[in-house]
């Protein structure tokens, strides 16, 4: 568990550290993985992960260590040598067009599927540089940020994106699991998972976010009276 994780519970009773530990259980339980604000997982990836399945080591150290979300991971880092051979061709067609943005995000997407999320980050930069209004690709740079361990940096990336597109679920979903294990802020969480319901009545996993706000104010409650 990480220095994060073991700080949430250093100020609680016993009683509120095992409705702690049930409720982050049943986070990893009901995410499985943070919601992509962009494409799904890159083909390029994909190869990378199957070029060396005997190699794949354990979960980079740092936010996704965090309970119910590093834990639930859908893939395991794919080794360097796998990496960068994925990501050659890309990075290829980067050197004839450095600002082609479709090539930028594949890459950015590669490394983020990969789990090389400082790798991630430095392209969603230079993604977002060149079209600053795409809300995707700067969900996907917020989550890269919180798999680093830097939920300030998270929260702000997620914020632009609303900022552009207020109702994107992606994001919605995202931001409120920041507030809760990043900030440790039940009630903003709750407040974030609300409008996601409110403005996305179809969303696909409304009744996992339920269950996620009803164990936020669980939370929330058990940290007052503590």
């Amino acid at each position: 568990m990480s220095d994060s994780a073991q700080n949430t519970t250093s100020g609680f009773t016993t009683v509120q550290a095992y409705t702690l530990a049930v409720i982050t259980l049943a986070i990893g339980i009901a995410v499985g993985y943070f919601a992509r604000g962009s494409a799904p997982v890159s083909p390029n990836a994909e190869s990378a992960q199957a070029a060396a399945p005997a190699a794949m080591g354990s979960a980079p150290v740092g936010a996704a260590q965090l309970p119910g979300i590093g834990s639930a991971q859908q893939q395991q880092p794919v080794p360097p040598e796998a990496l960068a051979k994925a990501a050659q061709p890309l990075l290829t067609q980067l050197q004839n067009n450095p600002k082609d943005f479709d090539t930028i995000t594949k890459l950015a997407n590669l490394y983020y599927d990969s789990q090389a999320y400082a790798q991630a980050i430095e392209y969603y930069e230079k993604a977002v540089a060149i079209q600053p209004d795409n809300a995707d690709v700067r969900t996907d740079l917020g989550t890269s940020y919180w798999y680093i361990g830097d939920a300030d940096k998270a929260i702000a990336s997620f914020e632009k994106a609303l900022a552009i597109r207020p109702n994107h679920p992606g994001t919605l979903f995202n931001l409120g699991i920041v507030k809760w294990q990043g900030k440790k802020d039940p009630k903003g969480a709750v407040v974030v998972w609300e409008k996601l319901l409110q403005t996305n009545p179809d969303y696909p996993q409304k009744d996992q976010v339920q269950m996620l706000i009803e164990r936020a104010k669980m939370h929330g409650t058990n940290v007052t009276k503590g």
